[in-house]
């Protein structure tokens, strides 16, 4: 934003905006002497009194705040003082009725404001000198009071605003970028500093609104539409983000705004993708805690038989010894085993129960639901992804970003079918792991020729650490003799 002040100020030093000439040699001399016996007037007792000797000080001071570049500066505040002169004319011309006098008259059309005067002049010029020598507070005012003279003003209040958004004074800031907008100002640049006050402050719903009166000045302007997309998103708004985007691209179809819609699309993708695994882990672990206690209520119970059978087998021999105590330590060993075995069956018996009615508690038909409305939703937000990256590429094939977000769509996808091999057990990989690997393979080559360009784009990139993660997975499933597939 300093960036924009100062070319702002710059073009506004040498706009034709002024109707004085730059005043030197002589002319300065003269503003001078006339300063000084302006100063002494106005210390004389007769001559303070008259509304001639404040307007001869008014259109004197005026002129000197007009002064543009000079070595030296008869007075700083000359604006000021210029102001002040006026409203004395107001207060001592008054006629023997106590009306208003000529000078009255012309002093308070000045401080009216209807129409641009040398005084609003005066205070812009002021302004600037302010800026230059960087004394923004000075600045500030200046350009405050230079809008409060001209009641149609922008240029006063848009700098206004801008050394106050310098100065990071919120409310001097909001209050003057609000009155160039009422007065009808068109500078997209203002619109976009008014809305990062608020974006700042995050009160979103604040900077979309003037978003929104910048783009009516501004129909269809590429930077303030962006910006929206970019509060929306901030805001949490992802579907009128994309709504936003959406129509950019129709009117800009730029490689940028493409891609960005592509992320967009993406990062939807993902989060249905994420969701939908959530709501299937719930539905696959409604019956797998109790399956594999069941497997654990088997096991124990197997192990009673072989208890049982050594018991009989201990007491017959302890029968034939009866005097032997190791087999007497034996056989209190395995009884003290069994009883531990069927105090586990016992609480394994209890965990069924309780598996039993925690999966009941689950509505699985309304998981069900949600999952299969969020299949749909991941395939629409995969399709629209591919599809605008493609957009993307076919502007400019050499798109580091859009190349990189298409070939990670087939990637991830061969990531999560990767994952699901590997959680199978021995049969099941059996019975189904061969095709589901073909097709980790398919992926992973359909994403192959994307992350070769970005690599080339950008060899120093993400994209050569992923390529070769890809050859070599795509090389230990062809070295099983295992076919790609789609």
């Amino acid at each position: 934003m300093k960036k924009i002040f100062v070319c702002l100020i710059l073009a506004l030093m040498v706009a034709p905006a002024f109707s004085q000439d730059l005043l030197e040699g002589a002319m300065l001399t003269q503003y001078k002497k006339d300063k000084e016996k302006s100063d002494e007037k106005i210390q004389d007792a007769k001559a303070n009194v008259k509304a001639s000797t404040w307007m001869d000080r008014a259109k004197l001071y005026e002129n000197i705040a007009l002064l543009r570049d000079t070595t030296e500066v008869i007075d700083a505040d000359a604006a000021n003082k210029a102001l002040e002169a006026y409203k004395k004319v107001v207060e001592l011309d008054k006629t023997k009725k106590g009306d208003p006098g000529k000078l009255a008259k012309e002093a308070q059309a000045v401080l009216d404001g209807d129409k641009q005067t040398p005084l609003y002049d005066a205070f812009i010029n002021q302004g600037v000198k302010h800026f230059q020598s960087k004394n923004l507070q000075g600045a500030l005012e200046s350009f405050a009071t230079a809008h409060s003279v001209f009641k149609s003003d922008t240029t006063g209040a848009l700098y206004a605003a801008i050394s106050a958004q310098q100065l990071n004074n919120f409310d001097e800031a909001v209050k003057n970028y609000a009155g160039y907008a009422q007065n009808g100002g068109k500078d997209a640049s203002a619109y976009y500093g008014y809305a990062q006050l608020h974006k700042e402050k995050n009160d979103y719903d604040k900077a979309l609104d003037v978003l929104s009166l910048g783009l009516k000045a501004n129909e269809n302007h590429k930077d303030l539409m962006s910006e929206k997309v970019n509060i929306l998103l901030a805001a949490g708004r992802e579907d009128d983000a994309i709504k936003e985007l959406t129509g950019l691209t129709e009117k800009d179809p730029s490689v940028v705004n493409l891609t960005n819609l592509g992320i967009l699309y993406d990062n939807r993708y993902s989060n249905y993708t994420k969701s939908l695994r959530e709501i299937e882990e719930k539905l696959a672990q409604s019956g797998v805690q109790k399956g594999k206690l069941e497997d654990d209520l088997e096991q124990e119970k197997s192990k009673i038989e072989i208890y049982d059978g050594e018991i009989k087998r201990l007491a017959a021999r302890l029968k034939a010894q009866p005097r032997s105590t190791e087999l007497k330590r034996q056989l209190d060993e395995v009884k003290k085993s069994k009883e531990e075995t069927e105090a586990a069956i016992a609480k394994i018996g209890t965990d069924i129960k309780a598996a039993e009615e925690k999966a009941n508690s689950v509505d699985k038909s309304a998981l069900e639901a949600q999952a299969n409305e969020l299949r749909a939703k991941q395939t629409e937000a995969k399709n629209n992804a591919l599809k605008t990256y493609e957009k993307a590429i076919s502007v400019d094939g050499n798109n580091y970003d859009a190349l990189f977000g298409l070939g990670a769509i087939y990637y991830n996808e061969g990531v999560e079918l990767k994952r699901e091999v590997d959680n199978m057990n021995m049969q099941e990989y059996q019975a189904k792991g061969k095709e589901v690997e073909s097709k980790v393979c398919g992926r992973f080559k359909k994403s192959r020729p994307y992350f070769e360009k970005a690599a080339s784009v950008n060899p120093d990139s993400d994209a050569k650490v992923t390529l070769d993660n890809i050859n070599n997975i795509i090389q230990q499933v062809e070295s099983k003799n295992i076919p790609c597939s789609e």
